[in-house]
């Protein structure tokens, strides 16, 4: 062993972050980005951080913002259904164009 010794650094804590950042953060997560793309994109440790803050942003706005967060979940689900139908109208079309 050579004699250098090694600097052990302290760790630096627990990181803040504004109010604004974390109501950016947690629009992407509302405007459908994944929340492991959300934490990767914005630096962050882990996923579970926009979890608490969308439900500390949710608790702190009101009943308003919960009951947009229910319309956009129905919208959500509509939107796939409709999806689905348009997807099987399309292989159905194509069926019936091949046989004519």
């Amino acid at each position: 062993m050579s004699g250098k010794r090694t600097k052990v650094t302290k760790p630096a804590g627990r990181r803040r972050f504004t109010r604004e950042f974390k109501e950016e953060a947690v629009q992407l997560l509302v405007d459908g980005h994944t929340a492991e793309s959300v934490a990767h994109r914005l630096g962050l440790k882990g996923a579970q951080c926009l979890y608490r803050w969308k439900k500390e942003i949710l608790t702190q706005s009101g009943p308003i913002a919960g009951s947009l967060e229910g319309r956009v979940r129905e919208l959500e689900t509509e939107l796939r259904r409709v999806e689905r139908e348009r997807d099987i109208l399309k292989k159905a079309l194509a069926i019936f164009s091949r046989s004519e």
